[in-house]
């Protein structure tokens, strides 16, 4: 309790920048790579240098992604990506920073929403730049490939599942339609391939400008999102860290809360911001937390 006192008055003093990865997903049914759902996995994720070099990891990968996205598609935020939403309706959190690609935060309420790898939901042709849905791919996926369909165990954290041999040989995929010829890849970042500049710097003065920055669902285990935690602790800015099990970013951290995030964010956002009445939520003053 303690703890959880402390991390209420740090939210409730307000100007949080939040910082959230795969473990606040979990419970929206997508599965993270390294927290308590994804310990087991021995999934290797798809490389950037293998989805543009090689042809038949390019199919391997849409064969799988075509059927995993229908799990991604049907997602729906959960408790908490609502109470984060709450945290910045309640001008708490002034900005929104997530390591994720499934879109959930702006699904929940939040805005201006920095997708530090991009999302799923969207395409890009790596020839001309074009960028489309990710509903007319799969549109034209399934056009191309009548009847494909297998069995789904579970789907990897970044939105595809495991299939046999024979059922990747046969997949089709599709290249660009608007130059005709493109690769098409997801419009995020993958393993092996680097964060746009701009962005990261964007999100450095983001952090820099922070009171206070908020780390949810996230291991630390890659630099993308553990550099934000390390300038912030250089410059004294407090970081609290909510995760369940420990991260690499724990000894930059002025507090840690382990636990599920399901239910500490709505108990957190009930403290700072009051309970949701029928009449809406009612607010709490941040001195009384």
């Amino acid at each position: 309790m303690e703890t959880f006192d402390a991390l209420a008055r740090l939210v409730g003093a307000g100007d949080v920048v939040v910082l959230s990865g795969a473990g606040l997903s979990t419970e929206s049914g997508i599965p993270d790579y390294r927290g308590p759902s994804g310990v087991a996995r021995r999934h290797t994720p798809m490389t950037y240098q293998a989805f543009t070099r090689e042809p038949d990891a390019r199919r391997r990968y849409w064969a799988r992604s075509h059927l995993g996205w229908r799990t991604i598609a049907r997602a729906a935020p959960n408790a908490g990506h609502r109470a984060v939403a709450r945290l910045q309706g309640a001008g708490l959190v002034t900005d929104l920073i997530t390591q994720n690609v499934d879109g959930l935060h702006t699904a929940a309420g939040s805005s201006a929403v920095v997708e530090l790898h991009g999302r799923l939901d969207e395409v890009v042709c790596l020839d001309c730049g074009d960028l489309t849905s990710r509903e007319e791919l799969d549109r034209r996926l399934r056009e191309a490939n009548p009847g494909f369909d297998a069995q789904v165990a579970a789907v990897n954290p970044d939105g595809d599942v495991e299939l046999p041999d024979e059922a990747v040989a046969r997949f089709r995929i599709v290249d660009c339609g608007i130059c005709g010829s493109g690769l098409l890849k997801p419009d995020v970042v993958f393993f092996g391939e680097t964060v746009p500049a701009a962005r990261v710097a964007d999100c450095f003065s983001r952090v820099e400008r922070a009171r206070s920055l908020l780390v949810l669902g996230s291991s630390l285990t890659v630099m993308s999102g553990r550099r934000f935690v390390i300038r912030a602790a250089k410059l004294g800015i407090p970081v609290a860290i909510v995760n369940q099990g420990s991260t690499r970013g724990d000894g930059h951290a002025t507090l840690t809360v382990d636990g599920p995030l399901g239910e500490l964010l709505p108990a957190l956002a009930d403290r700072v911001t009051g309970p949701i009445t029928a009449a809406g939520p009612t607010l709490a003053e941040p001195a009384a937390v």
